[in-house]
């Protein structure tokens, strides 16, 4: 059973949800925003446990679920009568039926077996306008019993109206020593693949796990850098075929961009430094070196502005091949 000691450098908004007990400040609604795969329903669960739990443990000045008791285990295994966890069947909407069937219709039934009547509805930036207008009418008045928790990559999407009626959490990156360090002792990752996950990972420990255990990720980075390598002597109908290679992996083309982010920004700090001991692509150093030297730092920068920009354009379903196209051009001309 998972404690509030298990999430991994969220001191602040861990410190947040544990003072509850203390200082007796529990809000009936919370926005926890986070990146995709951050840990967002992982501290859900850890929260949820710590409200419905039966003899609560005093660790220090804070408390912890027991995880032993008939709550705990009910919430371990996702069958506590009282934590409802909101499902919708269109993958990219949560409806206006999805929130009065599953909501606003039970909301006045008071729990059945623990204090608290709790709903975890994850991916909340997908609710419809018509949805979130439901919503509201039972966050402005909520049974003295409801708390509901709504997961979000991106609480800006939540109407302002939504935003001001919840406790907004916002979850931080964790610092790359620290997802090294929980990579090599809770997952036994070798010492140089934690470092590189670590790196890609940006502060996601979620993200870092995915990476230390994909197959593909390997395969993709070394396709990436023989890319960056080689982009001066390649034509366009070659870095066409690179492009199309991308789409063949399970893994997120986000990902792919990270890696070239990467690499381009080990170049701006050699090329500012001369030093390679705090590359992630050390390994890569000659590589490294002559990019740098017949770089620009202007032309580094306009490389990684790109690489931001082909990931907005991605996320708002820009054509991906233009996308990739335009970018790679702009490497190849920068490099």
């Amino acid at each position: 059973m998972a404690k509030f000691a298990d999430i991994i450098g969220q001191d602040q908004l861990k410190e947040h949800l544990q003072n509850i007990w203390k200082l007796d400040k529990l809000s009936h609604a919370y926005i926890i925003n986070g990146e995709k795969s951050s840990g967002k329903e992982f501290i859900a669960g850890v929260f949820a446990a710590a409200l419905q739990c039966e003899r609560p443990e005093q660790s220090g000045p804070v408390w912890e679920p027991c995880g032993e008791c008939h709550s705990c285990r009910q919430i371990a295994g996702k069958n506590h009568p009282d934590v409802i966890y909101i499902s919708h069947e269109k993958p990219g909407t949560i409806g206006v039926d999805d929130i009065r069937g599953q909501i606003n219709a039970s909301v006045a039934i008071k729990p059945y077996s623990g204090p608290y009547k709790i709903y975890i509805m994850n991916e909340g930036e997908k609710m419809t306008v018509q949805a979130q207008n439901a919503l509201l009418k039972t966050l402005e008045e909520p049974p003295a019993y409801t708390v509901i928790l709504i997961l979000t990559t991106n609480a800006e999407l939540l109407l302002p109206t939504i935003q001001s009626r919840c406790a907004v959490l916002n979850m931080k990156p964790v610092r790359d020593a620290v997802v090294k360090r929980f990579l090599m002792e809770k997952l036994e990752i070798p010492d140089y693949k934690a470092e590189i996950c670590a790196a890609f990972a940006r502060g996601n420990i979620g993200k870092a796990k995915l990476l230390a255990f994909s197959e593909d990720f390997d395969r993709v980075k070394e396709e990436a850098v023989t890319l960056l390598k080689n982009i001066n002597d390649m034509e366009i109908s070659e870095i066409a075929a690179a492009i199309r290679n991308i789409n063949e992996y399970k893994l997120d083309v986000s990902d792919y961009l990270d890696i070239l982010a990467i690499w381009y920004r080990d170049v701006l700090l050699f090329k500012a430094t001369n030093d390679a001991n705090h590359l992630v692509f050390k390994e890569e150093v000659q590589h490294i070196r002559r990019v740098a030297d017949r770089s620009t730092y202007e032309g580094i920068e306009q490389v990684i502005e790109s690489l931001d920009k082909a990931k907005s354009r991605l996320s708002a379903n820009v054509n991906f091949e233009l996308t990739m196209e335009l970018l790679l051009l702009t490497i190849k001309e920068n490099s």
